[in-house]
């Protein structure tokens, strides 16, 4: 059954979510600071299975420096020279890391680069992660979601925000790669942080954002009583004086705030059945994007979005705007 409003509706809704003052000035302000922090990009070859496909385990420096894994796995053919390739990279849903080199060929298989970001202090639930959080340990509802939530300063989805976009500067670093064709893909809060990479590096070229977390959060906490934003909830039950410190801190990584500031082609996609991700916030932030944009509605679906219908959507629209 539909989880939330009509899909005529859905079209015509707007979020409600305002803007915290100094929003731009806060995120200029943790970029510049990361990438003030230096480091380097390092790869290592890593033996696999693979025939087709070649993988490098990669270290990067992202929110204030400190290293952040990935795995970028290429085509065996376009390490022959045939000039740089375009780029995708793709970013990691909630509890999952980047999983293991065998993992996601999709991309690789399809002709491009891949540079698949580890997700730091997760990856223990569905797929491997290995970076740590250097984040406070405050008090807590288990997860991320409220892991430093009582300012924007020190919330977790600072850093992995600031990890994203920085993972755009290591994947046009790297030698045989096209700096000027990357696009950043995610599904769940990969597609959040997709949303969050293109406001904070608004020249990438391409942006999909497959059923995307962390969008019009007030109205989300309002609306599902599923977890990851059940988190918050939960949190608030009992930290009954800090709802208006976490809501103004929620308010800097909101994706329709974000999405104010995407300039790149995007494509959104939502699920009507969707209990996770409601889908009234998905379409929240893809009305408020900055830039051209197309929706997949898929009305009989859940959290899963179009599956491997999305996959393929996602392929043709990197195409049509990367080539390759």
């Amino acid at each position: 059954m539909e989880t939330d409003l009509p899909e005529a509706e859905l079209w015509a809704h707007r979020s409600s979510q305002t803007e915290p003052d100094g929003l731009d000035a806060f995120w200029a302000g943790t970029l510049a600071r990361s990438r003030a922090a230096g480091g380097e990009v390092r790869l290592e070859p890593v033996g696999t299975v693979l025939r087709t496909v070649e993988v490098d385990d990669v270290t990067f420096p992202g929110y204030d420096g400190e290293p952040v894994r990935a795995w970028l796995r290429r085509p065996v053919t376009a390490l022959r020279g045939d000039g740089p390739l375009p780029v995708v990279v793709e970013y990691v849903g909630y509890g999952g890391g980047r999983g293991r080199p065998e993992e996601s060929l999709l991309w690789a298989s399809a002709g491009y680069a891949h540079l698949h970001v580890d997700t730091r202090g997760q990856g223990a639930v569905w797929s491997r992660g290995d970076t740590p959080d250097s984040g406070p340990a405050g008090p807590q509802v288990p997860g991320v979601m409220t892991r430093g939530v009582t300012a924007p300063e020190t919330y977790y989805y600072r850093r992995l925000f600031a990890d994203a976009a920085r993972a755009v500067d290591a994947a046009r670093s790297l030698d045989g790669l096209d700096p000027a064709r990357v696009a950043v893909v995610g599904r769940s809060q990969g597609g959040a942080a997709a949303i969050a990479a293109a406001a904070l590096v608004p020249d990438v070229s391409a942006v999909v954002a497959m059923v995307p977390f962390l969008c019009d959060v007030p109205r989300a906490l309002r609306i599902t009583d599923a977890d990851p934003f059940a988190e918050v909830v939960r949190y608030l039950a009992t930290h009954r004086d800090e709802v208006d410190a976490v809501l103004a801190t929620l308010a800097h990584v909101d994706g329709v705030n974000l999405a104010r500031r995407g300039r790149a082609p995007a494509l959104f996609s939502a699920a009507l059945m969707d209990a996770v991700v409601p889908p009234s916030t998905v379409f929240g932030a893809y009305h408020a994007y900055g830039g051209p944009k197309r929706m997949s509605v898929w009305p009989y679906n859940g959290h899963e979005g179009g599956g491997v219908d999305d996959d393929r959507a996602a392929v043709d629209f990197v195409r049509e705007h990367l080539g390759g």
